[in-house]
């Protein structure tokens, strides 16, 4: 199967960079019943994290972010790419971009399981429609 590859709407939030900070809000999200496709989280500067959502309904992530009163930024775009897994498939992914002299902002691939993986890639606001054009995305 070749590689799926799809736009995908994502949001954000800062917390502290402290133990406990990302749990809370995940646990907000979870008691509203909001499933996720991809989370990620990183520290961006001294004392802050930042924590990304990919979820399926972006209306109930919205939602259970204003009654836990957690400030949300977004939708922000990035590419969601799945397919079977084998050797150089990330290769080949950042290839077709470097081809188009566009450069990558972030790229977090992971083995899935079952001969299957996924990653999200990020590019510049600028270069979303020339990355989509060479990714292959309508």
């Amino acid at each position: 199967m070749a590689e799926k590859v799809q736009r995908i709407e994502y949001f954000y939030t800062i917390v502290p960079n402290k133990a406990g900070a990302g749990a809370a809000v995940l646990d907000a999200l979870k008691g509203e019943g909001v499933n996720l496709i991809a989370f990620l989280g990183f520290p961006v500067g001294w004392g802050r994290a930042q924590l990304d959502f990919v979820p399926y309904d972006k209306d109930a992530l919205l939602a259970a972010a204003r009654k836990a009163n957690i400030k949300i930024v977004g939708p922000r775009t990035a590419f969601l790419i799945q397919g079977d897994d084998r050797a150089g498939a990330v290769a080949d992914t950042v290839n077709k971009l470097k081809q188009a002299q566009i450069n990558i902002t972030a790229m977090q691939a992971v083995a899935s399981g079952e001969g299957r993986y996924g990653a999200i890639l990020w590019v510049k606001p600028k270069d979303l429609e020339n990355a989509a054009k060479a990714l292959g995305v309508s």
